[in-house]
């Protein structure tokens, strides 16, 4: 297969020009375009093609009366406001697929071996496509802002009562209104955070 770089247009809506968005405009996003979001995230890369990333799209009023108790307050506007809030949790017996996901040898004995290793594999691999799933809101003209300030204890009570799914973090998504798009932070540079060895 023959890739070729990005043009500048795309870099600049993944990455240049990509902000977090604090506040949104009332506008919906549909569950078609929802759907074609989880249809691009699921190819990002998972430790044994693991994918233990579970996602709620809590859009209704009833969803997100149940979500907003367990923001910190600040947060609140942000989740009110936005199109769509995204729980990326992580299913604490993903390993349970992994005989259909990653048939290349026996990996669930592993972890069935390794308990210890479970929930840190789900948690980093969750966190990735939480990462996955912002790129693709990105592609598709969506602006977000990932949220960790909530009590996820509360979360999981509220939206996972039977204890196998845990919550990550939140991400908001819609279109972005200019009042909740801060002065962009600095970036560290190159030289600081990384090393060619």
């Amino acid at each position: 297969m023959t890739q070729r770089p990005l043009n500048d247009a795309a870099l600049d809506q993944l990455f240049r020009q990509a902000r977090t968005v604090h506040a949104f405009k009332p506008e919906a996003v549909s569950d078609e375009t929802i759907r074609q979001l989880y249809e691009l995230l699921k190819w990002g890369p998972t430790a044994f093609n693991a994918q233990p990333a579970r996602f709620v799209f809590v859009k209704s009023e009833q969803a997100k009366a149940k979500l907003l108790p367990a923001l910190s307050p600040g947060n609140v506007p942000q989740v009110q406001s936005a199109a769509v809030t995204v729980i990326v949790a992580y299913d604490s017996q993903f390993h349970e697929h992994l005989p259909a996901q990653f048939p290349g040898y026996d990996a669930k004995a592993v972890f069935n071996a390794n308990p210890a290793m479970v929930e840190p594999a789900a948690f980093r691999n969750s966190s990735l496509q939480g990462a996955y799933l912002i790129l693709a809101a990105r592609a598709l003209g969506l602006d977000c802002g990932a949220m960790s300030g909530f009590n996820p204890q509360m979360v999981n009570e509220a939206f996972f009562p039977d204890g196998r799914f845990k919550a990550n973090f939140l991400l908001n998504m819609g279109v972005a209104d200019t009042a909740g798009i801060y002065p962009r932070g600095p970036r560290l540079g190159f030289e600081t955070t990384a090393q060619i060895v």
